[in-house]
């Protein structure tokens, strides 16, 4: 499909953020430089390098290697790029009540890094330098393929907000959630069922089904209804109830909170959620929160919130196709197993270079400040970041750079490692690809919190124009990524 009619047929289907950034952009070969906008052209202009200091200077310390610490995200969040599209393709004034935090763009977005053997992880670096004293750096953490078929037993329980907010969009996406959910349950799988508004009631208790799309789980889920206040309280502490009394240690024990996010979480319920999602030497029933209803009327706290303390995914669905894409046979295993729990990462780099720019969501020099966080199987963490140094005449083809990865088996618990170290040579010789379809992920995002924080049209444009023409640049290398075409058509959308 053309990018015409791909704009077209989005188009037909559909009815806080942080200031923008400069942007890395591909210009040739391995090449990279920062591009902005001047406001009154489509042509990308030359950034002023930033001064980083001598080796003279007090503040520069080109003796000490650097060991950075960070992290994705707190909770394999994926939430806000599937509002920010659907607030776009809808109605594109309403994106400024959308929060867009960038490490969930790279959550969201598939990069198809090569998947090791099971029981393996794998660390892809990529390295290009940017030719005026930056490097893009994109790392990758990969872990082993695995199908639906193959996976542990489930003890999932379905904890449904049954309000009377919920009535129409919200109601309606959240029993699609439950019928994809329905479809990629295997025989042997157990199911508990509760919603909550004034009241809570358990409409199924320990439910084992026959296999995909168990009939009796369809009548329950056709028959979801709503009415009434909400309560929060109740619903949590009757669903992991019913996850703790079906629990087995051989199987995936989740609760999967679904609401349009009208509830708050307070002092009770955040307790209750931190009773059960386990420390990180203990097996926990984790949270996996799903909002519903559109991207301009869903409240995002609630599940921002809960799956930090819950540490598990916090994704939204304000269409079926979101619904089967995230539950549905492929998207099941990624959204509800471990494949390691736990994961630790450490980025070596030469004296005198820090970080400038990063996608994810914590960086320090202080291990103690970053939180581990768990690993899907078939999936991908994915850092990318801007790189500096103080000591531009220290650093040659020859200069060394290090990932290392500690993390959990799921099962036993067995504490495992891994590390790759390359010179800068090496890194630059490598496939670009999923570098530039980084850089264009992060610009799309960046370019979306530059929108929001506009004074002007013109601004506002120029910061869509920046994160377009990276996406154009990620394209050319890659006509056959269908996530690049639809971030570039939801921004021609916002061009217009």
């Amino acid at each position: 499909m053309s990018r015409s009619l791909l704009l077209l047929s989005l188009l037909a289907g559909c009815s806080s953020a942080d200031s923008f950034t400069d942007l890395g952009s591909y210009t040739s070969g391995s090449t990279w430089g920062l591009v902005t906008t001047d406001g009154d052209s489509d042509t990308p202009v030359e950034a002023e390098p930033e001064d980083t200091g001598t080796p003279s200077s007090p503040e520069c310390d080109a003796e000490t290697p650097v060991t950075l610490y960070m992290s994705p995200d707190d909770s394999n969040s994926m939430s806000s790029p599937a509002q920010a599209r659907l607030a776009v393709l809808d109605d594109w004034d309403r994106l400024t009540q959308v929060p867009i935090r960038t490490f969930e763009f790279m959550n969201y977005y598939h990069f198809d890094y090569e998947a090791p053997a099971e029981g393996d992880l794998q660390i892809t670096p990529t390295l290009a330098d940017n030719g005026d004293g930056t490097w893009t750096l994109q790392v990758g953490l990969t872990s082993a393929a695995r199908s639906n078929s193959s996976r542990a037993p489930m003890n999932l329980t379905l904890s449904i907000d049954a309000s009377g907010s919920m009535a129409g969009e919200p109601i309606g996406y959240a029993r699609e959630v439950a019928r994809a959910l329905a479809s990629s349950l295997k025989a042997g799988d157990v199911i508990s069922m509760a919603t909550w508004s004034t009241e809570n009631t358990v409409l199924l208790d320990g439910y084992e089904v026959s296999g995909p799309d168990d009939p009796g789980l369809l009548r329950v889920i056709d028959d979801l209804d709503t009415g009434g206040s909400t309560n929060l309280f109740n619903g949590l502490a009757s669903a992991y109830e019913l996850a703790e009394n079906n629990r087995a240690d051989d199987r995936i024990n989740r609760v999967i909170l679904i609401s349009d996010g009208g509830a708050n979480v307070g002092v009770t319920e955040a307790d209750i959620i931190a009773q059960y999602a386990g420390s990180n030497d203990q097996d926990g029933i984790y949270l996996v929160g799903v909002g519903v209803g559109t991207a301009t009327s869903y409240q995002d706290t609630l599940m921002d919130t809960a799956t930090d303390l819950g540490r598990g995914a916090s994704v939204f669905v304000g269409e079926s196709e979101e619904a089967w894409k995230l539950f549905g046979e492929r998207g099941l295993v990624s959204t509800l197993d471990v494949a390691w729990r736990n994961v630790s990462i450490s980025l070596d780099l030469p004296p005198g270079f820090e970080v400038a720019r990063f996608s994810g969501e914590e960086i320090s020099t202080d291990p103690t400040e970053i939180e581990p966080q768990h690993l899907a199987p078939d999936d991908s963490m994915v850092f990318y970041m801007t790189l500096t140094t103080c000591d531009p005449a220290g650093v040659t083809p020859m200069s060394t750079l290090g990932v290392n990865a500690s993390f959990v088996d799921p099962i036993s618990f067995e504490s495992q490692e891994a590390s790759v170290s390359a010179n800068f040579a090496e890194l630059m010789a490598s496939d670009q690809r999923l570098l530039r379809k980084g850089a264009a992920v992060f610009s799309y995002a960046e370019g979306l919190k530059g929108w929001q924080n506009a004074g002007n049209d013109g601004d506002r444009a120029a910061a869509v124009d920046v994160a377009l023409a990276q996406v154009e640049r990620a394209l050319d290398g890659d006509t056959d990524d269908a996530e690049l075409d639809e971030i570039w058509a939801v921004l021609h959308v916002l061009d217009e």
